[in-house]
């Protein structure tokens, strides 16, 4: 079973994301530590982590205007999920991608045109 994983925010104006969603919902929202990222991209904290609750995801600058939130299950074995995008009726929209210090990730439709990432982490 793969659970979500992580949320990613994409937004036009950083600072005014930031104030919403820290004001709204007490999120702490930082520059991200994650070494090589070569984006403007933030990690956000939505609290103490709790069993069967997500509690981190990143924000960026928005690139793509037809870009939305987009939400990630942790697979095990990512090739293995690829496998079955198409044969279950969705498609590949961005390929596997590898970011160090983080793991593989693709993005993909379901079978119903909904976007959704797939994440299998990397060694830490």
């Amino acid at each position: 079973m793969s659970n979500l994983a992580y949320f990613e925010v994409p937004v036009d104006n950083i600072e005014r994301a930031k104030n919403f969603y820290s004001s709204l919902l007490n999120w702490k929202i930082e520059p991200t530590k994650t070494p090589g990222m070569t984006m403007e991209y933030y990690d956000i904290t939505t609290g103490e982590a709790k069993e069967g609750t997500l509690n981190m995801g990143g924000m960026y600058r928005r690139q793509d205007p037809n870009a939305n939130l987009l939400t990630y299950a942790m697979v095990d074995d990512i090739d293995e999920a690829i496998k079955k995008v198409t044969r279950l009726g969705g498609k590949i929209l961005i390929p596997k991608m590898t970011i160090p210090n983080v793991g593989n990730i693709v993005t993909i439709t379901d079978s119903e045109g909904n976007p959704l990432g797939l994440w299998q982490p990397g060694m830490m």
